[in-house]
C-alpha cells in the first residue's frame, strides 16, 4: 500500500477521533470520488459500480438476484477462485441450474471448448480476467460476445487483473464485474467493487437492501419510496469510510502512472523470469502465448522440493511469492524491477 493511501486512511480516523460525524459529507464525497476513479478506470459510468465487502458479496448478490428456473445452465472455468464459484455452486443446488465448468488444460483454458458450452439455455457465463492459479489471461471480448449472442449474461472476476491493465467493460461485453480494494489496487482491504451494466440491471434484482438503498436515505419518514438509481441500490448501509479515502489515493496513483504502461512494465518483467529460469528446476505452467500471458507467472517444481517448500525458503529470505495448488505463484506490481527478478532467480535458480 502506497504511503499516501494509508496517510489518508488516518487522517480519516483522526477526523472521526477529533469531530466525530461532522465531516460526514466529506467521507461520502471521498467514496464518490473514488467511484468516479473506478469508473474511469473501467470505462463505465459511475452510477453503474456499487461498493460491496469484497469480490464474494458481489457475486452473491448477484446469483440470489437472477431468477432461475430449472432449465438454466451457468458456464465456467474448473479452475476458478472460489469467489466465482460457490455463489454459481449453491444456485447449482438450490435451483437445480447445470453448472457447466470446462477443465484446464497444460495452464490454460480452451476457449474454444468454453464457448461451445453456451447455449440458447445459458443464462450467465462467469469467469477471472486473469486466472489466481495459472496467470492465464482470458480474451475477455470474444467470451463476452458469444455470450451477448446466446443473451446470456456475462460476469467477470476483476480482482487479479484490475490494477495491472486497460478494461473497457462495454467494449469487451461485460455485464457483471466483482473485484475488491486490496490485491493489484493496492488498497486497504474491505472495498468490493461491483460493476452492474444497464442490461444486468433489468436482470438482477437487489436483494441485500438498506436504508441508503433508497433515493433519499436522510428521509427517515419515507418508507415507500424508489430505490436509487443504476447499481446504486446495492448499497445497503454505512461503510467503512476510512478505507475508500485509501483506495481514492491508490486508485490516483494507478492512473497516474498509467494501465497500458504498467501492463507493458510488467509483460517485461515476466518474460524476462520466464526466459531465465532454469528449466531443469521448474515448469512454466503459464501460458506465454500472445494475449493469454499476464503478470502473474506460476512454476511447477521439478525434484524433491515442493512449492510449499521453496515458498517458506524465499520468505525466510524476504522474497513474498505463494503457494497455490502445488504451483509457485510469481505476482510482480508496478513497484517492482529487474533488480527484483534478477534476485529471485538467484535464489530459485
Amino acid at each position: 500500500m502506497p504511503t499516501t493511501a494509508m496517510e489518508a486512511v488516518i487522517s480519516q480516523l483522526r477526523d472521526v477521533s477529533m469531530h466525530g460525524s461532522t465531516n460526514y459529507p466529506d467521507w461520502v464525497a471521498t467514496k464518490n470520488r473514488a467511484r468516479g476513479l473506478l469508473a474511469s478506470m473501467l470505462n463505465v459510468t459511475a452510477d453503474n459500480i456499487a461498493f460491496m465487502r469484497n469480490t464474494s458479496d458481489g457475486f452473491a448478490s448477484v446469483a440470489q438476484g437472477i431468477d432461475w428456473s430449472s432449465d438454466d445452465n451457468i458456464v465456467s472455468f474448473a479452475g476458478e477462485f472460489p469467489a466465482n464459484y460457490y455463489a454459481w455452486k449453491r444456485i447449482r443446488d438450490k435451483n437445480g441450474v447445470e453448472l457447466r465448468l470446462v477443465p484446464e488444460v497444460d495452464g490454460r483454458i480452451d476457449l474454444d471448448e468454453l464457448i461451445s458450452l453456451i447455449d440458447s439455455n445459458t443464462k450467465l457465463v462467469s469467469i477471472s480476467a486473469v486466472q489466481f492459479s495459472s496467470g492465464f489471461k482470458a480474451d475477455l471480448e470474444r467470451i463476452g460476445k458469444a455470450a451477448r449472442q446466446a443473451d446470456a449474461l456475462f460476469a467477470v472476476d476483476i480482482i487479479q487483473a484490475l490494477g495491472t491493465m486497460p478494461f473497457d467493460l462495454p467494449a469487451q461485453y461485460v455485464d457483471i464485474a466483482a473485484g475488491a480494494s486490496h490485491k493489484w489496487l493496492c488498497a486497504p482491504e474491505g472495498c468490493g467493487i461491483l460493476y452492474l451494466s444497464d442490461r444486468a440491471l433489468e436482470r438482477v434484482e437487489p436483494v441485500m437492501v438498506g436504508w441508503i438503498s433508497v433515493e433519499a436515505p436522510w428521509d427517515f419518514d419515507d418508507r415507500e419510496q424508489p430505490y436509487r438509481h443504476g447499481a446504486l441500490a446495492w448499497e445497503s448501509g454505512t461503510g467503512a469510510s476510512s478505507l475508500f479515502y485509501g483506495l481514492e489515493q491508490s486508485l490516483e496513483l494507478l492512473i497516474k502512472t498509467g494501465p497500458q504502461r504498467i501492463e507493458d512494465h510488467l509483460e517485461t518483467l515476466s518474460d524476462m523470469l520466464c526466459e531465465s529460469i532454469q528449466p531443469d528446476n521448474f515448469r512454466i505452467i503459464s501460458s506465454r502465448r500472445e494475449g493469454e500471458k499476464s503478470q502473474i507467472v506460476s512454476l511447477e517444481p521439478i525434484g524433491e522440493k515442493s512449492s510449499d517448500d521453496i515458498f517458506k525458503e524465499l520468505e525466510s529470505k524476504n522474497t513474498i511469492v505463494s503457494s497455490r495448488s502445488g504451483r509457485l505463484r510469481i505476482s510482480p506490481h508496478f513497484y517492482n524491477n529487474m533488480d527484483d527478478v534478477e534476485r529471485l532467480l538467484s535464489d530459485l535458480n
